[in-house]
């Protein structure tokens, strides 16, 4: 059995999108969690590879604000309760392909894929810029891909 989602501070430089995004609304919502001071869903992202699934916009705001960790729920990829389907229309996509395009940095276009987590939900779990601007205890944020470790805590 897979394990549920775990939630973690993840390092900013270990994340590996496969999606590009939408600069004016990475803008717009950088200045809303400026204003705020919070981050009030975390991304989620691939234990074993660090691939974000979900919330692109967000990481990339994120970035643009400096911080160090970005929020995170890390789900087993290969748990069927991540489903994977399309915003609009389009060939069916692939997991294989998700974690493949984004180690290759061939990003797919802004909002082409849809993952969904259908099991049971997480507790909402809102993080301060504060948190995320600070270092974390040592291996309490999980990767650095400097260093060659996965999220999951392996080389």
């Amino acid at each position: 059995m897979t394990r549920p989602p775990e939630f973690r501070l993840v390092p900013v430089t270990s994340l590996l999108p496969h999606e590009q995004v939408d600069e004016a609304d990475v803008g717009r919502l950088a200045r809303e969690i400026r204003t705020r001071g919070l981050v009030r869903e975390p991304i989620w992202v691939t234990r074993a590879e660090g691939v974000i699934l979900n919330g692109h916009h967000r990481y990339a705001a994120l970035r643009t604000l400096g911080v160090r960790r970005v929020p995170a729920w890390v789900v087993d990829y290969s748990n069927p309760a991540m489903a994977l389907g399309r915003w609009g229309k389009g060939p069916p996509l692939e997991k294989d392909d998700v974690i493949r395009r984004a180690r290759a940095g061939a990003l797919f276009p802004p909002k082409t894929s849809r993952h969904v987590w259908r099991g049971p939900v997480p507790e909402p779990h809102p993080t301060t810029l504060a948190e995320l601007q600070a270092d974390g205890p040592e291996g309490d944020s999980g990767p650095d891909r400097r260093e060659g470790v996965r999220p999951d805590g392996s080389r």
